[in-house]
């Protein structure tokens, strides 16, 4: 789509928003709002499947070539979906990927409680169904043809339609995304106060879109599903502050129902949900938000924590996490706010002394529940900031720091968000809403509690700026978390039509001139981005992983196990059902330790050595990959340079890889080669 047809759908829009403006029936302007926002839904949805296919032409690839496109975790979570669709019945792949033994051979595992795989469940179960619907009325759900091809084989076929199962993932995916998009649009109206507001929040979010679509950059396209749950989960208490207790308890059950759709995917989802609680305490503290609400708030949270608990087969990183804990001291302090404050201290002394108490006490919490439940060596999302924080390295966090996703933000990510004025916008925005907050904080300190309740109001703005300045945080950090801090840098910039804030300016300026000359400037840099994310043309092709797969598939037996780099070892068993000893889910501390044997081949131990720790795991292939012996990202990156920091002793020693693509005898026999692998007995 050239520019200037962004520019005709820049003007439609602008139009629909003042159409939706000019109804005057409530209920006329609350169907044409949800109109709108369910088009701008479908919009992005289709935004996001021309994108896939531009960079893959996955509707020509063949469904080898398809499941090799799936790399890293989503490879091994769409293994899960294939083998529940696959199995005889949905509850014999239930007991299957639940009594796992080809991830972690020779261990059985629960994978849906390893892995959070509710969503793959569920997926698998819709598809089963919308399968046996459609066969049982005779409809046709995919179209398959034959591809002619450079490379063996020369002749692929290749189907399309949702009943394809990779088509029906990929397809739910952006479904999800698309609904994203109308939630978004809703809140952001409802924030504002303005259909405008919610149209600046999508037209920014389309604008910057290069900062949170991943697919050019290789991420794992499988965490967009979260954007959707993290839309809901991280503004449902901000609604909350609206509401009395007696007459919405179904947005306190929404709540909770948000916070379990959003932590039984994601492992990290915890860490998300701190930040909140953290940024509602503050709150709270300074007195934004009523005890009795807040109170209402902390339970909900801890039910949901406890239903995850329960769903999840009692996995204990729910209850050892920063965000339980965190639950668990603010319901202390909570009780004993009445004993605190009879201690006679001043105001500003009371916050001081919650504050404080709230944080050492969450942190003596999260060490002591790690330590019982036994969960100490879990690496979480509070481990890797700690490490990039404090610079502390070793093995585990380098193999996670090292990762393209995981390097500090770009220095030139800031400058994008400048161009499209989404920057500015938000900067300005949140000064106003500092600057408020400290005069009513100010005035609080001084005045009785009526007066303070009419000062501390408008609380949804300061929770949304507590939550701007940990997104932002976070993602400074850490690159791949830009996926939270871009969608809401945009929410926030929907406030810019905000009367609350804005008043004044619009008393002066007419306010329907005032957005869209923004919206102008902002379609400036805005349109360029598109064009320049429409223009991207590619094909996914690995000839040298293919015929590794079709090598393994024929050529060894179905019990035969595997080991080799993470990536690898989820396309090999995705594609060939072989077992393996390794994956890329590399939070367990069991798994790290079989995956930093697996990498020892990488490092300067003796071949002997190595041979005799692979053999302990069951492995009968290594399968080697040449470009790991000298590949890094960056300095400080590359397999040699991680292993003599953590095993200085061998530093001295040649390279163990080297040597095997030399000679791999008498521990290794080599039974297959290409350009990029080779496949190593062990003898």
């Amino acid at each position: 789509m050239p520019p200037s047809r962004a520019w005709l759908l820049f003007l439609v829009l602008v139009r629909l928003c003042e159409k939706t403006r000019a109804l005057h029936t409530p209920g006329s302007r609350r169907g044409a709002v949800l109109g709108l926002a369910a088009f701008l839904g479908i919009l992005h949805w289709i935004h996001l499947t021309t994108l896939f296919e531009n960079d893959r032409h996955f509707s020509h690839l063949s469904t080898l070539e398809r499941e090799m496109s799936f790399r890293d975790e989503m490879g091994l979570y769409y293994s899960y979906f294939k083998t529940l669709i696959e199995a005889p019945s949905f509850l014999e792949g239930l007991w299957m990927i639940m009594n796992d033994r080809l991830t972690e051979y020779p261990l059985v595992i629960n994978t849906v409680k390893r892995f959070h795989l509710y969503p793959e469940v569920v997926l698998a179960y819709w598809y089963r169904i919308f399968t046996g619907i459609t066969t049982l009325f005779g409809i046709e759900t995919k179209a398959c043809w034959n591809i002619t091809r450079v490379g063996f084989p020369s002749q692929v076929e290749s189907c399309e339609g949702l009943g394809d199962p990779t088509c029906f993932y990929v397809g739910v995916i952006f479904f999800l995304n698309g609904l994203m998009m109308t939630l978004l649009y809703v809140y952001a109206a409802y924030l504002s106060g303005s259909q405008l507001g919610g149209l600046i929040t999508v037209l920014c979010y389309f604008f910057n879109h290069g900062e949170v679509c991943f697919l050019e950059n290789n991420f794992k396209i499988l965490k967009a599903r979260l954007e959707v749950l993290a839309a809901l989960t991280v503004r449902i208490p901000a609604v909350n502050f609206h509401r009395t207790s007696t007459n919405y308890r179904r947005h306190y059950v929404a709540l909770c129902l948000a916070n379990v759709a959003f932590m039984l995917p994601w492992e990290f989802a915890q860490f998300i949900l701190f930040t909140q609680v953290a940024s509602l305490f503050s709150m709270y503290v300074v007195g934004y938000v009523e005890p009795s609400k807040f109170q209402k708030i902390i339970y909900m949270n801890m039910v949901s924590v406890i239903l995850c608990f329960i769903l999840m087969f009692g996995n204990p990183i729910y209850l050892s996490s920063y965000y339980f804990s965190s639950l668990l001291m603010t319901w202390v302090i909570i009780l004993k706010r009445n004993k605190i404050h009879r201690m006679g201290v001043s105001e500003l002394n009371f916050w001081l002394i919650q504050s404080c108490g709230w944080w050492l006490g969450t942190i003596i919490m999260k060490l002591l529940t790690s330590e019982i439940l036994g969960v100490s060596d879990h690496i979480s999302m509070t481990d890797l900031l700690a490490a990039r924080i404090l610079r502390y390295t070793n093995f585990d966090t380098l193999m996670y720091s090292c990762a393209p996703e995981s390097y500090f933000m770009e220095r030139v990510t800031p400058l994008r968000y400048i161009k499209t004025l989404l920057l500015p916008v938000v900067m300005v925005i949140t000064y106003f809403i500092f600057k408020k907050t400290l005069r009513d904080v100010l005035c609080a300190l001084s005045t009785n509690t009526y007066l303070r309740k009419q000062l501390l109001e408008h609380g949804e703005l300061v929770f949304h700026t507590l939550q701007l300045l940990a997104f932002a945080a976070l993602a400074i950090l850490i690159l791949r978390l830009k996926l939270f801090l871009t969608p809401h840098m945009c929410v926030m910039a929907s406030l810019i039509c905000s009367r609350r804030l804005f008043g004044w300016l619009f008393r002066r300026f007419r306010f329907e001139s005032v957005i869209f000359g923004l919206l102008t400037v902002m379609s400036i840099q805005g349109c360029a981005n598109l064009h320049n994310q429409w223009s991207i043309k590619g094909e996914f092709t690995n000839l040298p992983q293919e015929e590794l797969l079709q090598w393994i598939k024929y050529n060894t037996r179905q019990d035969a196990v595997f080991a080799g780099t993470m990536q690898t070892m989820a396309s090999i068993k995705l594609s060939t059902r072989h077992p393996i000893v390794n994956h890329p889910h590399y939070e367990d501390a069991d798994l790290r330790a079989r995956t930093k044997i697996v990498y020892s081949v990488y490092s300067r131990k003796s071949a002997k050595e190595v041979r005799n720790q692979l053999l302990a795991l069951h492995v009968n292939y290594y399968v080697l990959e040449e470009a790991w012996c000298i590949w890094r990202t960056r300095p400080g990156c590359s397999m040699l340079e991680i292993w003599d920091l953590e095993d200085p002793s061998n530093s001295a020693n040649p390279s163990l890889c080297s040597t095997l693509l030399r000679d791999a005898s008498p521990y290794f026999t080599t039974v297959f080669r290409n350009a990029l692998y080779r496949v190593l007995k062990v003898n």
